[in-house]
């Protein structure tokens, strides 16, 4: 039976990255509870299958589901590529369908085409991000005029995972994606970063490109639009305990997760190991 009493905003990702998401939904929100789930003995999501992220996803799903949550982000683009339709169409009304699970790609794709102006937008993610075209499907429902080249980057989360993000053996794997974007389409002057973990490498990122080049992080996006959502959803928000505390939750070994996740947020982290079921 799932707990019926309100409890924290669940926010999930593979790894690491979701803490990007994290930082800005509680700089904007600070009074709700969250609770952070990595399922960072599995990472990363973004080669695997669509049958195996959605398998995973719905664990983690159902995990903060059974801890309180009514409410659940997912703050990872390979999970809400694969997985969040096939969840929310499938799953939640066979679950509990008063719960929600919401994802990070919409709420960039409506905002993006305000910040271009060639119409050019270039998209950065995983493999399986990529691989699923969910941005441009997401973006053509909105904005049908706009152009979208996208561009996989499968060794970026690595990079970011093992601290490499901001040494020099970095840039080689930033400028080679960032020209391959660019040689797909040269007018690209807007580009998505299409993953939670590439925030980290942002000034490399902004290195190798125009002055004059947007780049989209998507925190700040999925925080205003989960403050839209709640406002819009007094019945969600009631059941959203607000004590301004932050759980953390790892598959993998806590004192890793500690030490990584210290180095997103620039805070202090005591994470818990938790093991999901068919883990």
């Amino acid at each position: 039976m799932l707990p019926t009493v309100a409890g924290p905003i669940g926010i999930f990702d593979s790894g690491y990255g979701g803490l990007t998401v994290l930082s800005a939904i509680k700089s904007l929100l600070p009074q709700y509870d969250y609770l952070y789930l990595g399922d960072n003995a599995r990472a990363p999501y973004g080669s695997r299958s669509f049958d195996t992220v959605y398998q995973f996803t719905r664990e983690a799903v159902e995990w903060l589901f059974s801890s309180g949550c009514h409410l659940v982000i997912l703050a990872c683009n390979t999970a809400s590529a694969k997985a969040l339709r096939t969840i929310q169409q499938r799953d939640l009304p066979t679950i509990d369908p008063e719960r929600r699970v919401l994802g990070v790609i919409r709420p960039t794709t409506e905002r993006v085409a305000e910040l271009t102006n060639s119409g050019h937008i270039g998209v950065l993610g995983t493999e399986g991000t990529i691989q699923s075209r969910s941005y441009e499907i997401e973006i053509y429902k909105l904005h049908p005029q706009l152009t979208i080249s996208g561009e996989a980057c499968p060794m970026w989360v690595p990079l970011v995972e093992n601290r490499e993000y901001d040494k020099p053996g970095a840039d080689y794997f930033v400028r080679q994606h960032l020209e391959q974007l660019m040689a797909k389409d040269p007018q690209i002057d807007t580009i998505i970063l299409g993953c939670t973990h590439y925030p980290l490498l942002l000034d490399k990122i902004r290195q190798h490109l125009p002055a004059d080049t947007n780049v989209i992080t998507q925190g700040s996006y999925v925080a205003e639009s989960l403050k839209d959502y709640l406002s819009r959803h007094q019945e969600m928000d009631a059941k959203c305990t607000k004590g301004g505390t932050v759980h953390y939750y790892t598959t993998d070994a806590s004192d890793k997760f500690n030490q990584l996740a210290s180095i997103f947020l620039r805070e202090k982290v005591d994470a818990r190991q938790i093991k999901l079921e068919k883990l």
